[in-house]
């Protein structure tokens, strides 16, 4: 894998941060960067997992929360850890390249010495080098594909089709895709898939008879090994998502058809059955722990880089469990020993993708330059500079969601502003320029309408405890997997620990209690009502690219949070002060 010169500059760079002196040569430098990408073949069942790319088709930055808070019995336990916790934990040093991937710690530093990461021109290079020396492997797509970017959203998803062909997946289930709408879907899914890319989810069914609406499972032969691949959709996509977009279908968990399903696969003869689900981790843990004869469950949605997987026991035996991060950054290799007819042993390894350890293959460039051209112009539209690192990851608000809400306080004339808690979203570096492309990271969705609305104080405490609950419920099932509500303008206290309906509290604007009986202006965007679809509205990116022309330079300012309760010593926060 030879390096040209700047990648060997970039080598040269990364191998001093990491310890060897700016001295070394350039073979050694080389070495370091080809080696931290051997990964020896092991077993003879092979899965390669990606997810949660959000449309990243080029390399970005993209900080891991300093909180991600875990409440009940998942307090202290991946993947609720972060920063020092999650170093400890997994058995990384700091001040290395994995520290950089894994956790926020020193990241605007670290982000200059080793760059950005993913890009599916470098993600398929390093795909091509791992299945080299795995016959027959897999590559497997959780979801969250086909959404995140401008291009995604002005193609219909149509890019990330494209690319995913070109990058070789074999399956995939689905979430954000479902924003597209059911017509969509089914195109995308009986056209440009058809005989090439198997689309599963065993918990997709029509409203009327409850028929499948997609395959819930395939069985693959892998080196004389039957392997069954079970799809797990996001459950709670109406919920969460506009309802509008999949009226004739429905959704959930399906923990009972599941494992009628896993017993299908087994009866016709899998020997390994993998659930590639879009759940989020927790969901996937209490999963593991109720349901048997899953020898893994390769997961997503709540973004979470999980280097170890967790071993769940359950009547079946044990399940491994997963996350593989989000936006391009990971790629999980998964290998198994299969013998007899029984998994004796596994390797697994979470691949954080280096874009600058890692050519580009030439064939996705051209397709990925392909897509871009006839935007690149609006793409690159300058709106403002920061000084000030932009990130949205983390349970209660990140820096460019702040953004967000002062946009729409200032441009709504409103007194409070609640923006989504999405997960999604790259990252900006100070000194950087905030292009449109930039902002379309952050917003791009089929349902961008801006709102203005009165509420009573009443109202707001609701919806607060109503997110809150979806976040911080202990049992897992009633989790969404989202973030917190974003708020501006309203300082609030939490209390994750509480019971339903108790953990908002102190609530004031301007220093004064909010009354529960009086009305208060508040903006937002991203209604899920089909009445909001109806009535539209201005759009959030062209209300904030609005902004930021005004704006023109976005200075460092504090996070609006809420005062957090009973999280002393949670390994699930740390503090940024």
């Amino acid at each position: 894998m030879p390096l040209e010169r700047r990648d060997f500059l970039k080598a040269l760079a990364i191998a001093s941060a990491g310890g060897l002196g700016l001295h070394s040569e350039y073979a050694s430098a080389q070495q370091t960067a080809n080696a931290f990408y051997e990964l020896p073949r092991f077993g003879n069942v092979h899965l390669l997992h990606f997810t949660d790319c959000h449309a990243q088709l080029l390399p970005v930055y993209f900080r891991e929360p300093n909180v991600n808070i875990g409440v009940g019995s998942q307090k202290g336990k991946t993947p609720h850890l972060v920063g020092e916790y999650f170093l400890k934990a997994n058995n990384i040093p700091a001040g290395t390249k994995d520290a950089y991937a894994f956790t926020y710690l020193n990241f605007d530093v670290a982000a200059q010495h080793y760059g950005r990461m993913g890009g599916f021109a470098h993600l398929s290079t390093l795909i091509q080098q791992i299945k080299a020396n795995r016959p027959g492997s897999l590559l497997l797509d959780g979801g969250d594909t086909w959404q995140g970017s401008a291009t995604a959203l002005w193609t219909r998803g149509q890019d990330m089709v494209d690319a995913s062909l070109l990058l070789g997946v074999d399956i995939m289930t689905a979430h954000w895709e479902m924003t597209l709408g059911e017509n969509r879907v089914l195109e995308i899914v009986e056209k440009d898939f058809q005989n090439k890319i198997s689309f599963l989810a065993q918990n997709i069914k029509t409203t009327d008879f409850g028929d499948d609406v997609f395959t819930p499972f395939v069985i693959r032969e892998m080196n004389g090994v039957p392997v069954a691949i079970i799809g797990q959709a996001f459950p709670y996509t109406p919920v969460a998502n506009p309802r509008y977009f999949t009226p004739n279908w429905t959704f959930g968990i399906q923990e009972s058809n599941l494992q009628k399903t896993i017993d299908l696969a087994r009866s016709q003869g899998a020997k390994v059955v993998v659930l590639l689900s879009h759940n989020g981790m927790d969901v996937d843990l209490k999963l593991a722990s109720r349901v048997r004869g899953i020898d893994a469950i390769l997961g997503g949605h709540t973004h979470d880089g999980v280097p170890i997987p967790v071993q769940v026991k359950n009547a079946g035996g044990t399940t491994l469990v997963t996350n593989a991060g989000s936006n391009g950054k990971f790629l999980g290799v998964l290998d198994f020993d299969v013998k007899g007819g029984h998994v004796v042993d596994f390797q697994y390894k979470l691949l954080p993708v280096f874009s600058d350890l890692l050519p580009a293959d030439p064939r996705m460039s051209r397709l990925i330059e392909r897509v871009r051209q006839p935007y690149e112009s609006l793409l690159s539209e300058p709106l403002a500079v920061t000084q000030e690192l932009l990130y949205r990851r983390g349970n209660f608000n990140g820096s460019f969601d702040q953004v967000i809400l002062d946009g729409l306080l200032t441009q709504k004339n409103a007194e409070i502003a609640f923006s989504p808690g999405f997960r999604w979203g790259t990252t900006l570096l100070p000194g950087q320029v905030v292009t449109m492309e930039n902002l379309m990271d952050q917003t791009a969705i089929t349902y961008p309408y801006t709102t203005n609305s009165l509420m009573s104080g009443q109202t707001i405490k609701t919806i607060l405890e109503d997110v809150a609950d979806n976040l911080f419920n202990p049992d897992p099932y009633y989790q969404q997997g989202g973030d917190m509500v974003r708020v501006g303008g309203l300082n609030y206290a939490i209390d994750p620990n509480a019971s339903m309906g108790n953990r908002i509290s102190d609530m004031r604007l301007n220093g004064t209690l909010l009354d529960p009986h009086k009305s208060y202006r508040v903006a937002g965007w991203a209604p899920v009502s089909e009445d909001a679809d109806m009535r539209g509205g201005e759009a959030i990116w062209d209300l904030m690219r609005r902004h930021l022309k005004e704006v023109k330079v976005i200075e460092a300012s504090k996070l609006n949070e809420p005062l957090i309760k009973g999280v002393k010593n949670n390994p699930g926060i740390e503090s940024l002060i």
